[in-house]
């Protein structure tokens, strides 16, 4: 298989989107400057840049699925997406249902998000949950540049519009990615290390910062399951009670604010559908309630790194319930 990164995975299933369909046009902030190579391969008419106008470009987005493309859009960094809400939430998301299903809304938006480049906090604020709570929207956050390949092509051909956050941190970081056509279905976590003592449930670059932890843990005697979300919405609730009725202790990990955040979610559902099933309580790592500074050791201070991960699961494998 082939190494990419997650810029050029993305690149890659855009490529191949574009071929197998003509109705995916790509357009967007800096899009075609990004991507030179599908400018020159399909021309202006199918991928341009966009004046920095989040709205126009999310509401363009709209309108063009409603009228039957498939648009990808591209606002860059994920808080730009706080001047695209009403096209996206109060519009794309809701107006397949309004419609009573007569139209559909094949929509992709793309943004960068968490710490990595230390762009400041204008530029760096993880906002998934604002659309997970979002009707009629889905969220996807892959962690390698196979997901990332895989997920966005599946993004692409769904009839409902997506919201699709690339890490910052992880965009390139190589990885192998299949050759052929392979789709990654949306609201379907994966295993990526299978245990029995704790689970790590996490997304986005967490992910790999909970699989070092796995690895630590491992040389202590600790077994540690790691599951990849990938996808938020839909979220894989399958795989949640599975992992939790296996281990009976979760550690949830990610980089956004703790408050209100996934992991809220997934720690209501499990206390909801496998209460019965657990050790120990559930644990919740996050970022903290602040704008995120733009000095790389203090943007790195609030993501939760391996050793805190560590830490996390080795109190709960002490605990008891009384």
């Amino acid at each position: 298989m082939p190494t990419l990164t997650l810029h050029d995975a993305v690149g890659a299933a855009l490529a191949e989107e574009m071929r197998r369909d003509s109705t995916v046009i790509a357009f967007g902030e800096g899009i075609a400057t990004k991507r030179r190579d599908l400018a020159e391969e399909f021309g202006t008419r199918r991928i341009r840049n966009t004046p920095l106008s989040e709205g126009i470009i999310a509401g363009t987005a709209a309108g063009a699925a409603a009228g039957g493309l498939r648009p990808v859009a591209d606002l860059l960094f994920a808080p730009f997406l706080c001047y695209a809400m009403d096209e996206l939430v109060n519009s794309a998301g809701k107006l397949r249902y309004i419609s009573g299903g007569q139209f559909r809304f094949p929509l992709v938006t793309l943004a960068m998000t968490g710490a990595g480049w230390g762009v400041g906090a204008q530029h760096n604020h993880n906002v998934e949950a604002w659309f997970v709570h979002s009707p009629g929207l889905k969220v996807v956050m892959p962690s390698t540049p196979a997901d990332a390949k895989g997920l966005l092509k599946a993004a692409i051909r769904d009839d409902n519009p997506v919201v699709f956050l690339l890490d910052i941190g992880l965009l390139y970081q190589p990885g192998e990615v299949p050759d052929d056509e392979v789709l990654v279905p949306l609201g379907q976590a994966a295993t990526l290390r299978p245990g029995n003592d704790v689970s790590l449930i996490s997304y986005g670059k967490t992910v790999h910062h909970c699989v070092q932890a796995a690895e630590t843990l491992a040389a202590e005697g600790v077994s540690a399951e790691v599951i990849d979300l990938r996808s938020l919405k839909p979220l894989d609730t399958s795989a949640i009670l599975a992992t939790t009725r296996k281990t009976g202790r979760v550690v949830i990990v990610h980089e956004a604010n703790r408050l209100c955040g996934v992991g809220a979610e997934i720690a209501a559902l499990i206390a909801e559908e496998a209460f019965s099933a657990l050790k120990a309580p559930v644990l919740r790592l996050g970022g903290p309630d602040a704008p995120v500074p733009a000095s790389f050791p203090l943007e790195q201070a609030t993501v939760p790194q391996a050793d805190a991960i560590a830490a996390a699961a080795r109190r709960l494998c002490a605990a008891r319930y009384a």
